[in-house]
């Protein structure tokens, strides 16, 4: 199952442009109620926040001890469009049977989805890595660069960038649905896709922070800042978010 493509590309390491480009910069004073945003503040709350709850797919999948760059692009293509308690488990019993571009290109494409059973879409996606693996093994190595990664079959930019952040440790920003959704109901971009929201941190997120975004608010917006009825009432953040959208927040945990 190939990742959606976009025109616009993936962020990469850069200096961040002043961050009156973001559009809480721009308040004359914080609404009644809120503290002056404060972008290093907010991910000390968030540290706080996420240390109880279960860790984003490709995070723990690093913390298990599969976070090369293969196994990190791999991961992540699985975790296109299934839920992270789907990912773990069926990345932990496809690397059981191979954790390297050789030895899963060398497995039956029916082997490879008989694997990927309980992920979606797992005929394109057995397709789609062992395609990109046998490519690896005929290169002799992970593609270091987004456009190299997303010149692989079913490869698009969130796909690249989770794959650069923590299977390289270079500087990227993956937004999916949690990263879109928040950082714009914190009022910090405002932006109506996942890609423009990328577009738009890139100038403004301060580059130590580019991976670790998604580390912090895949979590938080499963288990706090979710989509409907977030937990406004108890959140950690409540005084530098904006809770631009929000119209019925939790009252409780």
């Amino acid at each position: 199952m190939s990742e959606p493509r976009s025109r616009g590309k993936t962020a990469r390491a850069g200096k961040p442009a002043p961050s009156s480009l973001s559009p809480v910069a721009a308040e004359a004073s914080p609404p009644p109620g809120k503290d002056a945003f404060d972008i290093d503040e907010v991910f000390r709350l968030l540290r706080r926040a996420t240390a109880p709850l279960p860790k984003a797919a490709m995070f723990d999948l690093r913390d298990r001890g599969y976070g090369s760059p293969f196994e990190q692009l791999v991961s992540a293509l699985i975790s296109a469009r299934t839920r992270d308690e789907t990912t773990i488990p069926v990345c932990l019993r496809l690397f059981a049977a191979a954790r390297t571009p050789e030895t899963m290109a060398a497995l039956p494409e029916e082997e490879i989805v008989r694997l990927l059973y309980g992920a979606t879409f797992p005929e394109p996606k057995a397709r789609d890595i062992r395609a990109l693996s046998a490519s690896i093994a005929a290169s002799g190595a992970v593609p270091d660069t987004a456009e190299g990664l997303m010149a692989l079959r079913g490869v698009g930019p969130k796909i690249a960038a989770l794959t650069l952040g923590v299977g390289f440790n270079k500087p990227a920003i993956s937004v999916d649905i949690h990263v879109h959704r928040i950082v714009n109901r914190w009022g910090y971009v405002a932006a109506k896709t996942p890609e423009r929201t990328m577009e738009a941190l890139a100038p403004i997120l301060p580059e130590r922070y580019w991976i670790e975004i998604n580390e912090r608010l895949v979590p938080f917006g499963k288990f706090v800042c979710t989509g409907e009825r977030p937990r406004c009432g108890t959140c950690l953040l409540l005084r530098q978010c904006r809770q631009v959208g929000v119209t019925v927040p939790s009252r409780g945990a």
